[in-house]
């Protein structure tokens, strides 16, 4: 790796620290002094590191002839990746995506930009994931290229050849993870003996496109026509049920408060409403750092809290637990840089759980949120 390159990446790491730190504002007073000592550190090190390096590189003199034309070489190997017709991701030996060509946006229902720096294993079964993992730290830490069979969320019934090799990007630190898609089993994709002329509209896919937008239409109709105050109460009306069991909607940018509860028949909603915020660790996060997070069988049975003593059901019962919950959605409401409340869904029991792609729904409807929430001048 170049003095370039080094430069680059802690400066792309400062960036995003400052982002970080943006996202503090919100925070309590008795916390301000931490995140000010924080603030005061990321100054420090431009000026003692960063600010030195810079002045550095730019008395070296301009760049070798031969680093001009290896720059020409990996936009060419850039160019090939994304045109590749086969489904191709880069990893990690997280399984974290790094870039994902078009032909793999088009084969998961994932956009590029919303997949990279998320899991790949969150397009994939619950039961594939595990077997995912493994095999790819395997390849990361050079035990040779694997091969699996395992089957996206969004179709399940549907076989998916995942071939693993390990690959060494220029400039890149680490062992990357290169991942190849196809669809069908072991022996490849079966072909019909009579192809047909043109190619067969999936219906499965139709119908979740048709719902998805169904639904985008029901909430821009409410949130149109709606007041401002009553907006949170109108959004989980439209999401409840068609989309998710349980729907809690918390806003304020001074202060979280629960807004709106809508919970299945059975649900308790008193033990949730009577809940605060602060006490639900997912959503304090959420708040805290701007950031979407989807969880498939949430592994901390705490992370939404537990319930309150004057919420009618059992005292101090894991939410999540008493629910049910098999998967969950908890995404902020951003308007900016200002974070105006948090949104959660949960499905439970046997319901599907929630994709990457419905996420990204999810996603797209909370920045609409938000802008509607926005207090009038």
């Amino acid at each position: 790796m170049t003095q370039t390159d080094e430069f680059g990446e802690d400066l792309a790491d400062f960036v995003r620290r400052v982002a970080e730190l943006k996202t503090a504002r919100s925070v309590s007073g008795r916390d301000l002094p931490t995140v000010l000592d924080a603030a005061i550190f990321e100054l420090d090190h431009v000026a003692d590191q960063l600010w030195p390096r810079y002045e550095r590189l730019t008395t070296a003199g301009p760049p070798r002839a031969g680093a001009s034309a290896e720059h020409q070489e990996q936009h060419l190997l850039r160019t090939v990746f994304q045109r590749l017709p086969l489904p191709v991701a880069l990893i990690d030996k997280e399984t974290v995506v790094r870039r994902l060509n078009g032909a793999a946006t088009a084969f998961t229902g994932a956009r590029a930009g919303y997949a990279t720096g998320r899991p790949l294993t969150g397009l994939l079964a619950h039961a594939d994931r595990a077997a995912f993992r493994s095999q790819a730290a395997a390849v990361a830490r050079g035990e040779g290229d694997r091969s699996l069979t395992v089957h996206l969320q969004q179709q399940p019934s549907v076989p998916v050849r995942a071939t693993l090799a390990a690959v060494r990007p220029s400039g890149e630190p680490r062992t990357t993870v290169l991942v190849v898609l196809q669809p069908g089993g072991p022996s490849g994709p079966a072909v019909p003996a009579d192809p047909p002329a043109g190619p067969v509209p999936d219906l499965a896919e139709t119908t979740r496109h048709a719902a998805v937008m169904d639904l985008l239409d029901a909430m821009t109709t409410a949130l149109l026509t709606t007041d401002r105050q009553g907006v949170p109460e109108a959004a989980a009306r439209v999401l409840h049920g068609r989309f998710a069991d349980w729907v809690i909607v918390d806003a304020g940018t001074d202060g979280l408060s629960r807004r709106a509860v809508l919970a299945p028949p059975d649900g308790n909603t008193v033990a949730l409403e009577a809940q605060d915020p602060t006490d639900c660790p997912l959503v304090v996060e959420t708040a805290r750092t701007g950031s979407p997070a989807l969880q498939i069988r949430p592994p901390d049975p705490d992370a939404f809290g537990r319930t309150a003593a004057d919420g009618g059901g059992p005292v101090g019962a894991p939410v999540l637990v008493q629910a049910d919950v098999t998967s969950l959605l908890c995404v902020p409401l951003t308007d900016g840089d200002v974070v105006r409340g948090v949104l959660t869904l949960f499905r439970c029991g046997p319901r599907l759980a929630f994709s990457m792609a419905e996420a990204q729904v999810v996603d797209m409807m909370s920045r609409h949120l938000a802008l509607v929430m926005r207090p009038h001048a």
